[in-house]
């Protein structure tokens, strides 16, 4: 035997122990799961085959599982989260039978616990122990195969002792996303650990006070991430799976928020059924979304009228149309947030027409730091700038600075239309105009009929006249040919029919644009773009797009 193999059995008999006090709660009887719960969603095999193959792949970077070393990873970066929170059992599953999965699956928790397993560090943040906990349980039948019962006693130890340490902790994780998490790793631990059952009750108040800090009365995050809103719904479906396995039924409160948090998440989603793209993230991957959806064990309807979650969602027929009509998320909460305000996507059926340029999300990537940095800006989005300003101020550091504090709503419904007017103070400070949007789409979605208002508000007055365009990216496919009277464009695509664009107030313009895809690649795209000038008594930009058939 070498030194090296005796440190480690050395680490793994003292893991098996478990503490003393442990030890004299639950005398001779081994430590066991009381239940096990079942992940209904599917994993991507894709990945899973890499995994396999010995490569761990997070966004564009992986790192190979054949020397891998915890304690060198760490905990900081996507990358490294994802590691240490153990999602990508899920992957592992959805390409490997249990027996073959478990050999790899067990050999990485193995060396998970000669890093971490003796000792509190990084690795034991509220949130990766909440996350680990939920993927630990659900898939127990790939990490606990093993013949080896000091490996087993070492890793329910660690687990027990675990979810000890996260329910005296889960408040010190961020709030919002994260603390969420780490109270659902509690409550896991509550209903599927033996011994933790009087754990239950205060997990669930812990996870109803986290739920109530992070997410808006309509169901949506504070952070007004889309991608964290599809970690959320995730997180609360496995939970879900764990009242089902211990045969317990779970509060109103939190199924409430569940089901609210579906419908968020719902109200996003695009006619090809990934997300629209906004606060920095992208649509993500369609097959991914529809697992989770399928599978979390949730139903709920989009949410078409969202005050807090800020997405107001309008569709007819096959069109659908999701806007922007809140200001960007707080900066405390949220590194990546936009000057998006007022900006719109669209989609006839599974093609996209007009989107935002979106951006990669917390996922590692090789964009350039300067184009992330653009892909925040108003100009990156289908809305108007004023000036080639942002309507909300991002700051040298990358913060969110001055600009959009108030956004109002009017919607209206009627047998005819969906109507929606909405209104921002970014521009006032600087310009002394407010930017207010109007938008009907037709209850046949063949057509919707835009306005963009620039109305003189507060002390300010620019001199003469200031720039503005209005902007509507194309999706990637969609070819823009402008008409003869240079006024208006045919989009022809292959997912759709063809649509007609017209414009009054301005000059049309095609100029370049990209869009980020689901895996934070860049494909070059057109825009359209309306441009003149506005004085300060304000002006008004009509335009429309119309189904040609």
């Amino acid at each position: 035997m070498s030194d090296g193999s005796a440190a480690e059995r050395a680490i793994v008999s003292k893991l098996a122990r478990g503490s003393l006090l442990s030890r004299l709660k639950t005398g001779k009887q081994p430590l066991k799961l009381v239940a096990v719960p079942r992940d209904h969603v599917h994993g991507e095999r894709q990945r899973g085959e890499a995994l396999l193959a010995g490569r761990f792949m997070v966004g564009s970077e992986s790192i190979p599982l054949k020397d891998l070393d915890f304690a060198s990873v760490g905990a900081k970066g996507a990358l490294a989260e994802d590691l240490q929170g153990f999602s990508w059992l899920r992957d592992l599953a959805a390409a490997a039978s249990r027996e073959k999965g478990a050999r790899l699956a067990e050999a990485v928790v193995g060396r998970w616990l000669l890093a971490h397993g003796t000792k509190v560090d990084v690795a034991w943040a509220p949130h990766l122990w909440g996350q680990r906990i939920l993927f630990w349980a659900a898939y127990a039948p790939y990490i606990l195969s093993s013949a080896d019962g000091g490996y087993r006693s070492a890793l329910l130890n660690t687990l027990a002792r675990g979810a000890r340490h996260l329910e005296s902790g889960a408040d010190k994780a961020a709030a919002g996303l994260d603390r969420a998490t780490a109270w659902c790793g509690v409550v896991a631990a509550g209903l599927l650990v033996q011994g933790g059952v009087p754990r239950v009750a205060r997990g669930e108040a812990g996870l109803a006070r986290a739920l109530a800090s992070a997410q808006f009365d309509d169901g949506g995050l504070v952070s007004r991430s889309p991608f964290e809103q599809v970690q959320l719904v995730d997180r609360l479906g496995l939970l879900r799976s764990c009242y089902q396995a211990a045969k317990q039924t779970i509060p109103e409160g939190i199924e409430a928020a569940a089901q609210a948090s579906l419908a968020a998440l719902h109200g996003v989603t695009m006619g090809d059924g990934a997300l629209s793209s906004w606060q920095g993230c992208n649509p993500g991957e369609a097959s991914r979304l529809t697992a989770l959806i399928e599978g979390c064990g949730l139903r709920a309807r989009p949410l078409r009228q969202a005050r807090g979650w800020g997405y107001q969602r309008m569709s007819a027929l096959g069109t659908v149309i999701v806007v922007d009509a809140a200001p960007p998320p707080p900066q405390k909460i949220v590194e990546q947030g936009s000057a998006s305000t007022l900006a719109f996507e669209m989609s006839d059926g599974g093609q996209r027409l007009v989107v935002n340029c979106g951006g990669p999300g917390p996922l590692p990537s090789d964009l350039p730091d300067e184009l992330v940095r653009a892909l925040r800006t108003t100009a990156a989005h289908s809305t108007l700038v004023l000036a080639d300003t942002n309507s909300t101020n991002i700051l040298a550091d990358g913060s969110l600075g001055k600009g959009v504090e108030d956004v109002a709503i009017d919607r209206q419904e009627d047998n005819d239309s969906s109507r929606l007017e909405a209104s921002h103070d970014g521009y006032v400070r600087a310009f002394g105009l407010a930017h207010r949007r109007n938008l009907m789409l037709g209850n046949d979605g063949k057509e919707l009929r835009g306005a963009d208002h620039l109305l003189a508000k507060g002390r300010k007055k620019i001199r003469e006249s200031a720039p503005y365009a209005v902007r509507f990216h194309l999706a990637p496919g969609v070819e823009p040919t402008i008409t003869a009277d240079g006024m208006g464009a045919i989009l022809r695509s292959k997912g759709a029919p063809p649509w007609n664009f017209r414009c009054r107030g301005g000059n049309l313009a095609v100029e370049e644009s990209l869009w980020i895809d689901g895996r934070g690649q860049p494909h070059r795209t057109m825009q359209l773009v309306i441009v003149g000038e506005v004085s300060a008594m304000g002006g008004e930009i009509g335009w429309q797009f119309r189904r040609a058939s």
